[in-house]
């Protein structure tokens, strides 16, 4: 046997385990994880709306940090990192084969999934660590560590540059992400024929209002990056939590944070929804 031939098995049987009911299911354990951890941001947000409500960071860090308090908190968050890494390695399938879809096999598409790769396997670590005792992994500040970035960046050479454009690139990226929520382009990924006329309106329901929220929350946060790097001050770089926040300080007080906060919870059943309807 040549080394083509060997190369074209080790191929056919990586292509037959990306395919399997094995991935499969993993891709589906990660729609559910994403979903508990935007439905406990979206309850956090909630809280920092109201006075006397704002002890807790409105990021993965404290939706990470919320199920640690519970009970059996850490054989939860091992099975959330679990099901998050099974994400990853679903979207890394994507990236070698190609998705599910007409279009998925695309270079774009491939690319995209790439990305989703690492940032869930991202993700996945630093649940995993924080579950096996590192409290500044998963639990830290997402504010904190998006000023921390911003400073090492507007270091460089260069460095206003690049973070103003990361930025911009981020918040034309929540724009696209509420855009194309709003079209419902959620629905060539699902399997609309298996739902009953309820359910395909409760999807359309938070896919539309939880993708808008979702948007919302990227673009807030690209745009803050973008002024931390014309005004050189990574102060003005925000996390997940204190973008949230700045949803309060608008004319219209807390509930522009109410809405958006809904529309996170929104987006986590939203992300349930996949788990059970995706195709994958």
């Amino acid at each position: 046997m040549n080394s083509r031939s060997v190369t074209a098995q080790g191929r056919g049987q990586a292509r037959r385990a990306a395919n399997s009911d094995a991935m499969a299911a993993a891709g589906r354990a990660g729609f559910a994880a994403r979903g508990v951890i935007y439905v406990l941001v979206g309850f956090l947000a909630l809280r920092i709306a109201f006075p006397g409500g704002g002890g807790k960071q409105a990021d993965r860090g404290g939706a990470v940090a919320e199920i640690a308090e519970k009970p059996f908190g850490t054989v939860l968050l091992w099975v959330l990192g679990a099901a998050v890494a099974g994400m990853a390695l679903w979207r890394l399938s994507e990236a070698l084969f190609g998705g599910a879809g007409p279009d998925e096999h695309k270079s774009g598409k491939r690319a995209m999934a790439a990305g989703r790769a690492v940032f869930y396997a991202f993700v996945a670590y630093s649940v995993l660590s924080f579950a096996a005792g590192d409290s500044g992994s998963g639990g830290g500040s997402s504010d904190q560590q998006s000023q921390d970035i911003t400073a090492k960046a507007l270091g460089w050479p260069g460095g206003q540059w690049i973070v103003g454009i990361g930025g911009a690139v981020v918040a034309g990226a929540g724009l696209w992400i509420a855009v194309r929520a709003l079209m419902r382009k959620y629905h060539k990924h699902l399997k609309l024929s298996e739902m009953s006329h309820r359910v395909r309106r409760a999807v359309d329901v938070t896919g539309m209002f939880g993708g808008a929220a979702r948007g919302s929350v990227f673009a807030a946060a690209g745009a803050f990056a973008v002024t931390a790097a014309i005004e050189h001050e990574p102060d003005k770089s925000k996390g997940m939590d204190d973008t949230l926040r700045s949803f309060a300080d608008t004319p219209v007080g807390p509930w522009l944070l109410v809405l958006i906060a809904l529309g996170l919870v929104a987006f986590g059943v939203f992300s349930w929804f996949n788990a059970r309807y995706r195709k994958v």
